[in-house]
């Protein structure tokens, strides 16, 4: 592949529902581990750096949280379909140019094609990770359903038919996160230390 500095020695992918908090689990991970080691990896970046080109846009607050973002959103879904029939790798190779680090955490898988294209070209490396909130939860951190988002394949094309090597339960009343990242992590690491291993 393009741009590639080096093949990673994990592949994180991880998935769940708008206000699941994948990009809290994903970013305390980032910080556990250090950026030299881990990078994140948000195939939303280059799909809205894409749409926002197209459609003449403002990227930065395309990629912030707020109503400019949920403006546009449903149209963005619908021509990120489009380019994904066209070609199902494509916003994957995207996110994945330059990445160098031996970790690579992938905050936002939301289509089986995203999780079959890393499991396709690292198949030894990849585990997949689910990120779990109720809709009670999902509700206090702002999340409210929206017709042509919530029931969409972008929000539910990872809800049945995957296996997911990890759960991770993100509510207050779930054991501490801490506990719950904890063999992940530990994944990680020697995933990280056999990588420079290797290079040496």
């Amino acid at each position: 592949m393009e741009d590639r500095v080096s093949e990673p020695s994990l592949v994180l992918v991880f998935s769940g529902k708008r206000k699941s908090g994948k990009d809290y689990v994903t970013e305390l991970i980032q910080k556990r581990l250090g950026s030299d080691v881990c990078c994140i990896l948000r195939l939303s970046g280059p799909l809205k750096e894409q749409y926002a080109q197209e459609h003449g846009l403002d990227l930065d607050q395309l990629m912030g949280p707020g109503p400019y973002k949920e403006q546009y959103r449903a149209d963005m879904i619908r021509w990120g379909e489009s380019r994904r029939r066209q070609d199902p790798g494509l916003f994957c190779r995207l996110a994945s140019r330059g990445a160098h680090q031996p970790v690579w955490v992938v905050s936002d898988a939301r289509r089986l094609s995203d999780l079959q294209w890393f499991q396709a070209e690292f198949p030894q490396q990849t585990q997949s990770v689910r990120v779990q909130s109720s809709e009670n939860t999902r509700s206090q951190r702002g999340w409210s359903f929206t017709a042509g988002v919530d029931d969409a394949e972008s929000e539910c094309g990872l809800d049945s038919g995957v296996e997911f090597d990890w759960n991770v339960i993100n509510e207050a009343d779930a054991p501490l996160l801490d506990e719950q990242l904890r063999p992940i992590l530990q994944l990680a690491e020697e995933a990280a230390s056999s990588s420079s291993v290797n290079r040496n």
